[in-house]
């Protein structure tokens, strides 16, 4: 049976796809650790990885405030300028929450590429306690600040859903 071709934004490159296909195969990676099954990594415009982060939220040893996205962009910040900031993206298996959001912004990382979108991950994730989604896309944590950062997502979610499979249950 022939696969759906992903919905890929304009202005998707294919650095893009090819970083955002890593951060999935973290997620991945962290599920096998024991973890839940998200990751994310920050690169500069080049495509240098500058820091990766599986989650880290999972009880009983893990910290609820370690999610992926937000443990990427602040090694990223203990490495780099934040005009060399201002000019990384961050790829992450699913769309920040709005605490990662703001971590986002608060770091300077200037652009963000996400797989799942909240929506989905709610979908795969349901009422389960461990994950408790916001209804607050990141567009809108961004939209509220001083600063831009450019959005690109969602994309490749069926294959970002693939680590979540059987998981949530």
């Amino acid at each position: 049976m022939p696969q759906p071709t992903p919905i890929i934004p304009a202005g998707t490159t294919d650095l893009d796809i090819e970083l955002l296909r890593r951060a999935i195969a973290l997620s991945e990676l962290s599920r096998q650790n024991g973890r839940h099954p998200f990751a994310a990594l920050v690169a500069d415009r080049d495509g240098n990885v500058i820091a990766e982060a599986g989650n880290n939220s999972m009880p009983p040893q893990g910290d609820p405030t370690q999610h992926a996205e937000l443990v990427a962009v602040a090694s990223a910040t203990k490495r780099l300028s934040p005009d060399e900031l201002a000019l990384c993206t961050l790829y992450t298996s699913a769309e920040p929450c709005c605490m990662c959001a703001g971590a986002v912004y608060w770091t300077g990382v200037g652009r963000v590429v996400y797989a799942l979108s909240e929506h989905a991950l709610l979908n795969l994730t349901g009422d389960h306690p461990e994950n408790p989604t916001f209804s607050l896309p990141c567009r809108e944590v961004f939209a509220r600040g001083q600063r831009s950062v450019s959005v690109l997502g969602p994309m490749l979610e069926i294959e970002a859903a693939v680590p979540h499979q059987g998981f949530w249950t």
